[in-house]
């Protein structure tokens, strides 16, 4: 008789066939989904939607940065203003770790509001749906990567500054567009 550490031990060829098939379906669970998504919705989906979506995204991440922030503090004990640390009996003081959130933060809030600007003028230029929402993905997903790397999971370099050049030059790219397409305003 075999006993259930047999079975699930990963050496078994039946369970990581098992595993490796499940996994296959899942994968195409996934991709039927997004399929059958795009499908439905490919004639509602225009560039102003995906730059609100997009758009929203980073709000929410810049929101979700100042209670990482709060969370470091309270969990370092290392409070910025005599009055936050008198509530919790402690002297105020710096944290390395705390230090690291804040600035993440403050790199999302020096990047992300001059985005916002150039990725609203990149939509009044009529860019292709398709270029449009790659670009806003690669951005988020820059940002989101950027504060992973630097604030959550410490990743050393180069992966932070890959991440913030992507951004920079996807913003970049927006404001150039956005010249050469007003040129009447120059």
């Amino acid at each position: 008789m075999t006993n259930i550490a047999d079975i699930l031990n990963l050496e078994n060829p039946i369970l990581r066939g098992f595993l490796f098939y499940n996994a296959l379906l899942v994968v195409k669970c996934m991709a039927m989904s997004v399929l059958t998504a795009r499908q439905r919705f490919k004639s509602k989906v225009s560039v102003l939607n995906l730059f609100l979506f997009y758009n929203a995204l980073l709000v929410v991440k810049c929101m979700a940065m100042s209670v990482l922030t709060a969370r470091q503090r309270f969990k370092s004990k290392a409070f910025a203003n005599p009055e936050d640390a008198a509530l919790q009996n402690v002297k105020v003081r710096t944290d390395d770790n705390v230090e690291r959130v804040r600035r993440a933060h403050l790199n999302d809030l020096e990047n992300i509001p001059i985005y916002f600007v150039a990725s609203f003028g990149y939509m009044l230029t009529n860019p292709s749906v398709t270029l449009a929402l790659n670009l806003f993905r690669a951005f988020t997903a820059a940002r989101f990567v950027h504060t992973f790397v630097y604030a959550v999971c410490v990743i050393p370099q180069p992966a932070r500054g890959f991440s913030w050049a992507i951004g920079y030059f996807i913003t970049g790219f927006y404001g150039r567009t956005n010249c050469l397409s007003f040129p009447s305003l120059i």
